[in-house]
């Protein structure tokens, strides 16, 4: 059956009353996941079934099971409506420096503990996981690196004593970046500062035969002999000579700590990895002259990225042995 639709909101405003009407709501996510109309069975494939409007879910014919639109996404078995998740995912995907579980809490009027498992549930529909390699002959690429974690000045005395036990970088997560100008940001969470972590990260991400550029660090010596046009810029002596710097990367960790400062002021190294993926994804779409994007775009972007990526709360807060996932 055909669904119609409206014009699309343009704002928040827009989409928490064109996101109120459930009928609306189902139409959007529908045109979403089945562009052609065609709305198949998320567990065996039959497009045989019948549509009960009144409670607005399918019974497929095929494996005679009920589905909703929300079976194999990041929604699937939440209580909350989908206009709750679509404001929330509205909100995440368009705030600079992020929004907090406890502001979702009570800008939805759900439990702080719902919210966080919801946005967590988003971000990873924010995972980008491209096999595709930026660089290449002609391109100009930044790598740096950085280490997230609280400075101990701003800690209580309990807190200090238990995560700082030396001084230095050694209780601080390490994190790997590799911006490509005029192109993408990626950013990984690493082990370690050492040449063998950083350059696999390299080789990985960036294609041989273009331009990268990094600090002094001496892990990233050996870069020329792997095909790439290395050059350095020495951070005690100057920040810029000529194209040869880091600042692009450098605005990167800026946008990123001060969201994770600023806005989630805790963040535990096992979740840091899908708050990379938050900000990278922002920065990746944000608005700009080769690429234009709006509030709508990148909501439009993530919501057509929500399936098959369901994140059960066993999984997110490392239960898997009671119950293991099942993407």
């Amino acid at each position: 059956m055909r669904y119609k639709q409206t014009n699309e909101p343009k704002t928040l405003q827009q989409a928490i009353v064109y996101f109120s009407d459930p009928s609306r709501a189902l139409a959007f996510a529908i045109k979403l996941r089945w562009p052609d109309g065609n709305v198949t069975c998320p567990r065996c494939g039959s497009e045989k079934h019948s549509f009960v409007s009144t409670r607005r879910i399918w019974f497929c014919k095929g494996c005679k099971k009920q589905f909703t639109i929300k079976v194999g996404t990041i929604f699937e078995d939440s209580p909350l409506g989908m206009d709750k998740w679509m404001t929330a995912v509205w909100l995440m995907v368009n705030c600079k420096n992020g929004i907090s579980s406890y502001e979702i809490a009570r800008d939805l009027g759900i439990t702080q503990k719902s919210a966080w498992h919801m946005m967590h549930r988003v971000r990873r529909a924010l995972q980008e996981n491209s096999i595709v390699k930026i660089g290449g002959p002609g391109s100009e690429v930044e790598v740096d690196e950085t280490f997230i974690g609280g400075a101990a000045r701003f800690m209580h005395r309990d807190k200090h004593r238990r995560r700082i036990t030396e001084t230095g970088t050694k209780d601080k997560t390490p994190v790997v970046g590799v911006l490509e100008r005029g192109g993408e940001v990626r950013a990984t969470v690493v082990q370690s500062r050492r040449k063998k972590p950083l350059q696999a990260h390299v080789r990985e991400h960036v294609e041989p035969g273009g331009e990268v550029y990094t600090d002094a660090l001496m892990s990233y010596m050996g870069l020329t002999q792997q095909g790439y046009a290395h050059k350095v810029i020495d951070h005690a002596e100057r920040y810029v000579d000529g194209k040869v710097h880091t600042n692009g990367l450098e605005n990167f960790w800026s946008l990123l700590k001060r969201g994770l400062k600023g806005t989630y002021v805790s963040v535990e190294p096992f979740h840091l990895f899908r708050y990379l993926d938050e900000q990278v994804f922002r920065y990746n779409n944000r608005n700009k002259p080769e690429r234009p994007m709006n509030d709508a775009d990148r909501f439009k972007a993530v919501m057509g990225n929500v399936f098959r990526r369901r994140l059960t709360w066993d999984e997110l807060t490392g239960n898997t042995a009671r119950q293991p996932s099942i993407n």
